[in-house]
């Protein structure tokens, strides 16, 4: 185990302690009102801030993924799917969806989230709500997956929404990249405690390998490496964090590409049908 720091909101300290039931890490103690370490304006998924250089990038990187995304979905389910995105926030990957001649839906929790997605038109719900027929041909959680309580409760949720042979794409943070190695308990993704959960190839295979679903394909999130090795050069208080941040992502992706460890990963993985 060791120590982290929440440098977002709280300045309290977490530990990462292992979970042999889930192969991965886990952030301990689980906050009781974990609602209130996504109150900050610097929290952007959820504020559609812009009005900082970090912010700017962020909303930047996050238009080019859209299309990244979106293509990479439609490579798996097909023109035709209907998708349903977990942890929609705003509402941006829903309405790019939808743009783009997809039958789409978002479920977001937070409401400051869902009245910023309303304004833009889009429909995103409050929770997943399950019918008698699976509707689903994909379901997606960008960065989502890692902040969910109840792993195999909101799997088996997930899976009951899919149709038989859907599709299971969701991206999260790789403890095992090179920028996490490097930058250890001040590594910007560990994010803790709004990431409950702490994933590797190896924990997500695991997982949901015992809820019916087989993992296909896994791809990297390029730009990811760059965001997160400069927040965590922040974090370490480096005057030079850009450059500094630019460099070790350049470094982690060059590493990964070798070593199949990038800091973000998509993991692409299909219900059995």
């Amino acid at each position: 185990t060791f120590t982290l720091t929440d440098h977002l909101v709280s300045g309290d300290e977490f530990r990462l302690i292992w979970n042999e039931h889930y192969q991965c890490f886990q952030t301990h103690p689980v906050p009781e009102h974990p609602e209130r370490f996504y109150e900050s304006k610097d929290y952007i998924s959820h504020s559609d801030s812009a009005d900082t250089a970090m912010a700017r990038v962020y909303q930047r990187a996050k238009k080019i993924n859209l299309n990244h995304k979106l293509k990479l979905v439609r490579r798996y389910c097909g023109q035709e799917g209907v998708l349903m995105d977990i942890g929609a926030g705003t509402g941006d990957f829903v309405k790019h969806a939808q743009d783009h001649g997809c039958e789409a839906y978002g479920v977001e929790p937070n409401e400051t989230a869902r009245e910023r997605a309303h304004k833009k038109g889009v429909a995103v719900y409050s929770r997943i709500t399950v019918q008698r027929e699976a509707i689903y041909d994909a379901v997606t959680l960008w960065h989502v997956l890692e902040h969910l309580p109840d792993l195999d409760a909101e799997i088996r949720t997930i899976s009951k929404t899919l149709k038989p042979g859907g599709w299971l794409i969701l991206a999260v943070p790789n403890y095992k990249s090179l920028d996490a190695k490097y930058y250890k308990s001040d590594w910007a993704a560990y994010d803790v405690p709004r990431h409950l959960w702490h994933f590797s190839r190896g924990s997500i295979q695991t997982i949901f390998k015992k809820q019916g679903f087989e993992l296909r394909a896994v791809k990297p999130l390029w730009l990811d490496a760059f965001y997160i090795s400069w927040l965590s050069e922040i974090y370490k208080k480096n005057p030079l964090a850009a450059l500094s941040g630019a460099l070790m992502g350049a470094a982690s992706n060059f590493s990964g590409i070798f070593t199949r460890e990038f800091s973000s990963q998509v993991y692409c993985l299909q219900k059995e049908g």
